[in-house]
């Protein structure tokens, strides 16, 4: 092996102590408002980071959580479907502004355990000190935004509206029992993007954390049991195969949200026997393709490529997953890009300036060899320096060119650090692929030429749910809508649209006489109904 990855992994003795993790035996699960006590079998939790001894390497296992079964996850069900009690408990009753009391103090508790969560993103992910950081404040920022945006929305629903002889209240309100599952790029944040409307608006939930990134819930367990009343929030551990599948065979789940793959969410839909009363939310796979013109600004449109493609490996549903670049400009753009490549630092998450780190998923980086070969076989070549090169967890990126359909990596979405490039002349090759994509969450496109630009535009205003104009596909700001087509996704994510999506519009009206007149004011007067309501809050 040679200098690159000479001092990739660490030895126990070099890693900063304010950094270090000690071994955490989770057992704990909470249910009912109650942190339970697993005391059987516990799945083992390993780091992507191995520690060097010498010329030899042992992978750091940081802890273990419950296995739970599928007993514990009906008693998680069980305890949500009493807590909303067919819309009658307490929580899906009480007012916006209490739920929201609930929601301001479990924040409060969140940001106390900050540093925990941040340092466990790092070590069960391989997320960099910065990037946790970001994605642990992004998620307090989105509580924030997501409470601003309910009392915006309750002031708005606080009028009376009269039309056609008739006056009405419409308001939202909640949906019943939804499951959140999220996803192991972003463990916190993106399961909160679920988790944190679906509660505000009234629902009650059972939450599974990812399969990787599960440790870093185990700080917040206490904050939960401490913000929300008994079956609100229900936390469980295991394999999905153990315990989300039991759940949905009930029939008691009314939202599924989930953050995955499109077979994963097919699958478990299957399985709810009652598919027309399921609300489902889904952020499913995707397969961005960047369209680089021949006009392009190739110093920013690099710029923005390299980070599209690569930024935390290259590990994000909205990741730039394959380049499209004109041939006029293709080898100009393949040296340039290559270089800008062999800039980034690979190392450990926790040291400064790193930008490559070690990749979660066991198995991941045989996966990525096996689509690097592949390419190679049907007349793709690595393009960078040491691309492709392997060191137990660490996968060093690989550009690989020129790629064209017969490989897999033209169609199956790598979720890690390989950059296909495919050469093309005419407009309509680039056009093609995005139109006969399974996928269709967002597609960049990078060019000078206004009319070409908006021709590209026309053509894919119905096939993904963003187009990106000189910039790399993204998710935020999180007040835009966050969604896709066909494979990609299932309804709409946003600071409101989240609001939306977990709850529905009900309504109280009558004919506009004076005597039901009269009667609405008295209730209103007197406040005897929580839905009714002319009050709003500041």
């Amino acid at each position: 092996m040679n200098n690159l990855f000479d001092n990739v992994f660490p030895e126990a003795s070099s890693i900063p102590e304010k950094f270090d993790v000690s071994y955490v035996e989770q057992r704990e699960y909470l249910i009912n408002g109650e942190l339970r006590h697993w005391p059987g079998v516990l799945n083992k939790v390993q780091s992507p980071v191995y520690v060097k001894d010498n010329d030899s390497y042992k992978q750091k296992v940081i802890g273990a959580t419950p296995l739970l079964t599928s007993i514990e996850a009906l008693q998680a069900l069980d305890a949500a479907v009493e807590a909303y009690n067919l819309g009658h408990g307490l929580w899906p009753t009480l007012s916006v502004a209490d739920r929201i009391a609930h929601i301001e103090k479990f924040l409060s508790l969140m940001r106390e355990q900050r540093d925990e969560v941040v340092k466990l993103l790092m070590w069960e992910i391989g997320k960099t000190l910065k990037d946790s950081e970001k994605e642990f404040d992004r998620t307090c920022d989105y509580i924030v935004d997501t409470i601003k945006a309910l009392k915006e929305l309750d002031r708005n629903s606080a009028k009376l509206v009269e039309e056609q002889g008739f006056m009405a209240q419409i308001r939202r309100v909640p949906l019943g029992v939804a499951l959140c599952m999220g996803p192991f790029n972003y463990p916190l944040n993106e399961t909160f993007s679920t988790l944190i409307p679906a509660l505000i608006m009234g629902n009650t939930v059972v939450f599974k954390p990812a399969k990787y990134g599960v440790l870093l819930i185990r700080p917040l367990l206490k904050a939960f049991q401490e913000s929300f009343p008994p079956g609100v929030v229900n936390i469980i551990y295991g394999k999905g195969r153990d315990t989300v599948g039991a759940l949905m065979e009930t029939g008691k789940v009314d939202v599924f949200a989930f953050i995955g793959t499109n077979k994963g969410a097919n699958d478990l839909k299957r399985l709810h026997p009652k598919p027309h009363r399921l609300k489902s939310i889904l952020g499913l796979d995707a397969k961005n393709p960047a369209i680089v013109l021949p006009d392009a600004d190739l110093a920013s449109t690099i710029t923005e490529c390299v980070a599209g493609s690569l930024s935390f490996n290259g590990q994000r549903c909205t990741a730039l997953k394959i380049l499209f670049v004109h041939k006029s400009i293709v080898d100009d753009f393949i040296n340039r890009f290559t270089a800008e490549v062999a800039k980034l630092k690979p190392g450990m998450p926790w040291e400064n300036g790193i930008q490559l780190t070690p990749l979660p998923e066991p198995g991941k980086t045989d996966y990525l060899r096996g689509l690097m070969e592949d390419a190679k076989r049907h007349g793709a070549k690595v393009m960078n320096e040491q691309g492709g090169e392997i060191l137990n967890s660490f996968f060093y990126p690989a550009v690989l060119y020129p790629v064209n359909e017969k490989m897999k990596i033209y169609h199956e979405e790598q979720f890690g650090p390989i950059i296909p490039v495919v050469p093309f002349e005419k407009d309509e090759e680039a056009i093609r692929y995005v139109v006969n994509s399974n996928f269709g969450q967002q597609v960049s496109i990078f060019g000078s030429d206004s009319k070409k630009i908006a021709s590209y535009i026309d053509m894919f205003t119905n096939q993904v749910g963003r187009i990106n104009v000189n910039t790399q596909c993204q998710r935020g700001p999180d007040t835009f809508p966050f969604n896709g087509r066909k494979d990609s996704a299932e309804g709409t994510l946003s600071v409101a649209d989240a609001l939306r999506v977990f709850s529905i519009r009900t309504l109280v009206a009558t004919k506009a006489t004076d005597g039901n007149k009269q009667i609405i004011s008295t209730i209103i007067r007197n406040r005897e109904s929580v839905f009714l309501s002319t009050d709003y809050i500041m």
